[in-house]
């Protein structure tokens, strides 16, 4: 088998990639911060009608994600597969829980005609309206993220299942593993932004 050794132009080929990931959600925490100056009681108002409840539940359930997506790598590396293969499924359950609560939350305010150029927000301030628009911008483009880190935890626990992770070769779940600690990162940002704005 390949030493893990054998794997540090995987690892340095991951860490670009996670970097251009920074600069675009950069971009965007930028362009908020712009239009924030530009609009901040618009920004804040459209603040307090998002759910702080659901924000915060799904902020846990991302930190406990990681967590468990961190303990699987220390499981793994020990050789312990029906451990590693356990909480692999218990972080992928944390991004379907996340996803699920973010598809509540978006349709509850796409019932209301809370979304981007609506009869509702067109008619109010502008401000309300941009920040509506970024609202659905990042949060949805993070609700990307989490499906493509859900995606390669799946195929991590498939190869581990499989015997192709083992303790010997292990840089897949690593990788896999440093994604899905971007998206929560991001989260991290994301949430205070929008839904703890004053």
């Amino acid at each position: 088998m390949e030493s893990q050794h054998d794997h540090t132009g995987i690892r340095i080929g991951m860490w670009l990639f996670l970097y251009t990931e920074i600069i675009l959600f950069g971009g965007l925490f930028v362009l908020y911060a712009v239009y924030f100056h530009n609009y901040p009681r618009e920004f804040s108002a459209g603040g307090k009608e998002l759910n702080r409840l659901i924000g915060s539940f799904n902020t846990i359930i991302l930190l406990v994600s990681s967590c468990t997506v961190a303990a699987s790598i220390t499981a793994i590396r020990q050789a312990s597969k029906k451990l590693c293969l356990l909480l692999l499924a218990a972080s992928f359950l944390c991004g379907a829980i996340f996803l699920v609560n973010k598809y509540f939350e978006w349709g509850h305010k796409i019932a209301h005609d809370i979304y981007p150029n609506s009869p509702t927000l067109t008619g109010g301030p502008h401000g309300k309206n941009i920040f509506f628009g970024l609202y659905y911008v990042i949060t949805g483009l993070h609700g990307l993220h989490v499906i493509i880190g859900m995606t390669l935890l799946g195929l991590s626990f498939l190869f581990v299942f499989n015997d192709k992770i083992t303790a010997r070769s292990f840089a897949l779940l690593e990788n896999s593993g440093l994604y899905w600690h971007l998206v929560d990162l991001i989260w991290i940002f994301v949430f205070p932004l929008f839904y703890l704005i004053l």
